[in-house]
């Protein structure tokens, strides 16, 4: 367990040179397990859609960062994430706790492979996630550029509950109102759902719908091309893995930002 430290009253640790300190301006928790986060910008930092940085918090004799994909799109004016609580992780168990008014540290340079830049021009764009995985995304379905480049967007959300779903859907309803990018998205931002523990409309693995064909009979779409399709994958491990080897069996090949190709993971958060 990391060990906190105590400093003076209302002496505050030294900040790193690498690292931004923050001030957390807004927390919603959606569960016991998912909560997200609004933090002020710095307004030096600039970065892609999808990317993640690696956050921390200040006060440990040794500070633990973790990498957190930006919820928010690369033109907003705050910072947000998406997060897991993890009872007994070295940050997740003290991040949980936080509130507006509290530092957050921030390293400077954000990364990742869930961008745009990491894919080959297609005509629909499938977004594929699990759990708290849906972050990058939530960035990426508020940039115009997304649908610059894309006919058509289609986001997959899977949980066990269906609480863990409302981040997403408030996300979805946020930016179809949204000024900037509300006219853009109309009909071509498409938001597909299941839970694989509580009852709802359609449940199971999203690895399950795909190859029982339920996810394209509910979309009322056509099944995966890899001559017009790309697709991005952010979940579990076994998610991931899984559906790297659909996609490379259907004939996908992976991308990377020095290698554009026709699917890419977010391999930051993969065991």
């Amino acid at each position: 367990m990391s060990q906190v430290i105590t400093t003076s009253e209302g002496e505050q640790p030294e900040v790193p040179a690498n690292v931004f300190a923050q001030t957390v301006t807004q927390v919603n928790h959606y569960t016991d397990r998912m909560f997200s986060f609004r933090i002020t910008r710095p307004a030096s930092l600039r970065f892609r859609s999808g990317e993640f940085v690696m956050i921390g918090l200040p006060g440990f004799e040794k500070p633990v960062f973790r990498a957190y994909s930006i919820s928010s799109p690369s033109w907003d004016e705050e910072l947000e994430f998406f997060s897991i609580k993890v009872p007994d992780g070295p940050l997740t168990e003290h991040l949980q706790k936080i509130k507006p008014g509290d530092t957050i540290w921030m390293r400077k340079k954000p990364t990742g492979t869930l961008v745009l830049d990491a894919l080959i021009p297609g005509k629909r764009l499938f977004m594929l996630s699990t759990g708290t995985g849906i972050a990058p995304f939530a960035s990426l379905i508020r940039d115009p550029e997304c649908y610059e480049k894309f006919d058509q967007l289609i986001l997959t959300h899977t949980c066990r509950l269906n609480a863990e779903l409302q981040y997403g859907f408030d996300t979805v309803e946020t930016t179809r109102n949204d000024p900037l990018v509300g006219e853009l998205v109309g009909e071509n931002l498409i938001h597909f759902t299941s839970t694989t523990r509580d009852q709802s409309a359609l449940m199971g693995r999203i690895t399950d719908l795909i190859v029982n064909g339920s996810l394209f009979e509910a979309l009322g779409v056509d099944k995966f091309d890899p001559e017009n399709d790309r697709v991005m994958i952010c979940g579990s491990t076994e998610m991931t893995q899984d559906l790297k080897t659909m996609f490379e069996d259907m004939g996908f090949e992976e991308g990377a930002n020095s290698r554009p190709a026709s699917f890419v993971i977010e391999r930051a958060f993969v065991g």
